[in-house]
Formats: structure tokens, C-alpha cells, sequence
């Protein structure tokens, strides 16, 4: 890891505090998505550069996404927590009615057919979002040893698997997008890697160091549907972000795998072969368009995924088939380092593509800069 990234990481960091209301004096804009990746972000930088206002930037972060997100919008005829809890009980439990998008405009009201452009920047849930939210609070719970983080992690886990998972005539399936309230779904079709990512979240809920049992048994139910869901899952794709995020649930299965012993040695063989069938079929040109034609937090979701897979590829050293498979996917780590540089260009961020998604692809790319150490502090706190 050099210096320049982790000063790059820390330049962007401060600024994305700034610009979106964390510090000085905004109003708070807090996206979901990209204020998990944010949290994990000030962890690292406070891990390494050693200075409290990284640590206490994530912690303000933790507070405003719960008390923005979980509570319901400015423009809405409801008020208060969107779990229904009063005020006290709802700051005890933030995460228990899960946690709104952040989306531009107001959910689609009932009665009104969907318009699935339109869709896009409406409010909701999205399951992914709040997975990748449980993993922030169960970093934070790590790196400062306090059970709150973890206790709202898991409250978030089963109640987004009570709301999203539902049976029908074809076995268990998932809402891919629900109301903010989660009493109706949105988008009734299933998200490709949603419930491999729900699953590979729970585990790593139910078997993190010095959890207390009674907290997580409630988990167990969300696991065994997830693994049901899971049984036929065909995970590759072409797409960039959906690559990266299958490459993720592959870095965290070989650490639980390796470090945790999990049986799920079946599981990660399957994404780890999902993964290099993805990596062929990607259209690798696009990585050669200008940047007006190219979307930044989705190419950084990839590259994150790469350089969390060699992070975390010697755990691999004692089993053989597993290691053949993750360094023949590394063959394709040069992509990472392109798309990085890309990215870091600024005359590349002056495009629309990157002003229209700024935060997300800022923030993304600081988690690309720095996804050794991330990625490899994960289970070592």
C-alpha cells in the first residue's frame, strides 16, 4: 500500500464529509450504499493513520444514516422512526424497520403503476444496500469492541429477511425492492446475487468473534433460506458491479472458510468458478471508452473485488483447486490498477457521468485505493 493512495483516500474521505453534510455547515445527504462504503473507509484511514477524527467521522456517520434513513423522509405525510417504534425505543433500535435508500424522490405511491425509469430515483428498500450496512456495523463493532454495532446489525439482517423473502410455487424467493415502510414490495422480481450476498452477510454475522449466541439465533431461520434460494444459483454475469460484488462474497467466504472453518467450501468453489466464467465473458473494451461513456462506481465495484481477492488469496496456500481458481482469476488484476488510474484522473471526473454519481464514485474509489488493507483487516480486529 503506498502513501500517495492512503493521502488520496484521506483527501477524498474529508471531502465527501464535507460536501455531503457531515462536517461544516450542509444540510446531511446520505445515501446508503455509498455511506457503508464511506464507514468501512474512515476505519481503514483510522486504523492506519492513527488520528480520532477518522474514528469519530464513522461513528457521526453511523449516527446520521439512522437517524436520515431510518426515520421517514422530510416530504412525507409520516413522521418519526419508519420502524413504528417511539422516539426512545427507536434510537435504541435504529435498524429495526431497516433503512430507507436515499433516493431523490418519494417512494411510488400505492395505487400508481410502476414506471421503471422513474423507479430508479424513487425511495424504498433495496436488500444489497442493507447488507452492505449490516457489514458496516459489524466493522465498527470489531474495530471498537462495542455490541451495540453488531446488536443493530443483526436486528437489520432478520428483519430485512422477514420482509424481502417470501414463499411461492417455485420455493423461496426475494423482493428485489420494497416499500420504505416494507409492508409492499416495489419490485417483485429477485435480485441476481441478493440472496448469495444475504447469506455470505448472515454467516458472517452469526460467526464473528465473541458474539453472544442468544443475539444472533435469530438468524439461523434467515441462513437456512438463503441456502435453500441459493441451492441452484447461477452467479456470473457481465456486468462490472455484479462481478465485483460476486468477487466480494468470495473474498469474505475464504475468510470464514479459512479462518472461521464454515462448511461452505461447496459454496465458495461455486462463486470462485462463477467468478472466472464472468471475467471471460466481460466486455473488457469498455475499459477503453471515454469516460462520458462509462459509469465510475460501477467499473471501482470491480476493481474493489479484484484487489480484495489478492488481499486475501494466501489463506488459499493449503488447498490447492481453490488457489488455481482464485490466481487464475488474478490474472486479471491489471484491471483493477486501470481502472483505478482512470478514475483518479481528474481531467476523467470533469465528465458528466462521474458529477452526476459523485459521491458514490469518489467514495467507491477510495475504497479502491485502499482494499488491501481494508479487505485484509476485515477479520482481524
Amino acid at each position: 500500500m503506498s502513501q500517495e493512495r492512503m493521502e488520496q483516500c484521506r483527501d477524498i474521505m474529508l471531502e465527501f464529509a464535507k460536501s455531503t453534510g457531515l462536517t461544516g455547515e450542509s444540510p446531511p445527504r446520505r445515501y446508503l450504499w455509498t455511506d457503508a462504503y464511506a464507514v468501512c473507509n474512515y476505519l481503514t484511514l483510522h486504523r492506519v493513520m492513527g488520528e480520532e477524527r477518522f474514528l469519530e467521522l464513522a461513528l457521526k456517520l453511523v449516527d446520521q444514516v439512522h437517524h436520515v434513513l431510518g426515520r421517514h423522509r422530510p416530504d412525507d405525510s409520516r413522521t418519526g422512526w419508519i420502524s413504528g417504534l417511539s422516539e426512545d425505543q427507536g434510537a435504541l433500535h435504529p435498524t429495526a424497520g431497516g433503512l430507507r435508500i436515499g433516493k431523490k424522490f418519494n417512494e411510488r405511491p400505492l395505487h400508481d403503476r410502476p414506471d421503471p425509469q422513474r423507479e430508479w430515483e424513487q425511495d424504498g428498500q433495496y436488500f444489497h444496500y442493507l447488507t452492505k450496512w449490516m457489514h458496516a456495523l459489524a466493522s465498527i463493532a470489531a474495530h471498537i469492541k462495542d455490541d451495540r454495532f453488531h446488536q443493530w446489525a443483526v436486528e437489520l439482517a432478520i428483519k430485512a429477511h422477514q420482509a424481502f423473502t417470501y414463499g411461492s410455487v417455485m420455493g423461496k424467493r426475494m423482493y428485489w425492492k420494497m416499500s420504505i415502510d416494507l409492508s409492499r414490495p416495489l419490485v417483485e422480481s429477485m435480485g441476481h446475487h441478493d440472496p448469495l450476498d444475504g447469506l455470505v452477510t448472515a454467516l458472517e454475522l452469526k460467526t464473528v468473534a465473541n458474539h453472544k449466541p442468544a443475539e444472533t439465533i435469530g438468524l439461523d431461520h434467515a441462513i437456512d433460506d438463503m441456502v435453500e434460494i441459493c441451492q441452484h444459483g447461477e452467479w456470473a454475469t457481465d456486468d462490472a458491479l455484479g462481478i465485483g460484488g460476486l468477487l466480494d462474497c468470495g473474498v469474505r467466504l475464504i475468510q470464514m472458510v479459512y479462518q472461521r472453518n464454515i462448511p461452505f467450501r461447496h459454496l465458495l468453489m461455486k462463486v470462485l468458478h462463477d467468478s472466472q466464467s464472468s471475467l471471460l465473458i466481460f466486455d473488457e473494451s469498455s475499459l477503453r471508452y471515454p469516460a462520458e461513456y462509462r459509469l465510475a462506481f460501477r467499473e471501482l465495484g470491480l476493481a474493489i473485488g479484484l484487489h480484495g481477492l489478492e488481499s486475501v488469496v494466501d489463506m488459499l496456500e493449503h488447498d490447492p483447486e481453490a488457489s488455481q481458481f482464485a490466481q487464475e482469476i488474478l490474472l486479471d488484476l491489471s484491471k483493477a490498477d486501470q481502472i483505478d488510474q482512470f478514475w483518479a484522473n481528474r481531467v476523467h471526473q470533469q465528465c458528466r457521468t462521474w458529477r452526476d454519481h459523485q459521491d458514490i464514485n469518489s467514495v467507491m474509489l477510495a475504497t479502491s485505493l485502499i482494499s488491501n488493507i481494508l479487505f485484509n483487516s476485515r477479520f482481524n480486529e
